[in-house]
């Protein structure tokens, strides 16, 4: 099914449990060489979420702020991007540039990530690719200015988002997951994949 919200091109389903599970492998083998790590804020507040990344540069943030790395913080390349990835990505943006990076974010139990813009990129008209795997996530979507009334929608194990055009700059979040509401991951949770054009 397919439905736009707010400009957020969301694409429910659009992966199938093969998909999926294929996904996940993909995530653990780029695991295996650039670990997870949970990054601090600005503000020295750890973030709850565990991330890594893969493709030519990752997403960091400690406090010296938020930015893309050449490798990862134990000085190793980030991996490639996996091809079922790519795949994705030219299907549902049409964009025949590949993304830079592809951030990985990991939420366990209690995790969410609180409302922010996707701006640390050098050119705002490449759309975002957004993948959800394992537990349901509840997406909260605001507007292009912090503040007013905003619209939120589960998102499910196999859902894609894609966020371009007006939506590009708009305020975004995950204010929870249903934890243990998906069996794709043996010790539950949640994993969001984004790619990104980031030169």
């Amino acid at each position: 099914m397919h439905a736009t919200v707010r400009g957020f091109e969301i694409y429910k389903g659009y992966l199938d449990a093969a998909a999926q599970a294929g996904l996940v492998a993909d995530i653990r083998h780029v695991a295996e060489s650039a670990p997870m790590f949970s990054p601090e804020t600005p503000y020295g507040k750890p973030m709850s979420v565990r991330m890594t990344s893969a493709g030519s540069v990752g997403w960091y943030a400690d406090r010296s702020g938020y930015r893309y790395a050449p490798t990862h913080p134990s000085g190793v390349d980030w991996p490639p991007i996996p091809d079922a990835v790519l795949t994705l990505w030219h299907e549902l943006t049409g964009v025949k540039h590949p993304p830079d990076c592809c951030l990985i974010n990991y939420y366990g139990e209690g995790a969410r990530m609180g409302m922010h813009q996707d701006k640390d990129e050098a050119d705002f008209k490449w759309p975002v690719l957004s993948v959800s795997l394992g537990d349901a996530g509840l997406f909260r979507i605001g507007n292009t200015t912090r503040g007013g009334k905003t619209e939120s929608l589960w998102l499910d194990s196999g859902d894609v988002v894609v966020m371009g055009g007006d939506a590009r700059l708009t305020y975004h979040g995950v204010d929870r997951i249903r934890f243990g509401s998906s069996s794709l991951l043996p010790k539950g949770g949640r994993i969001n994949l984004t790619c990104r054009v980031v030169r």
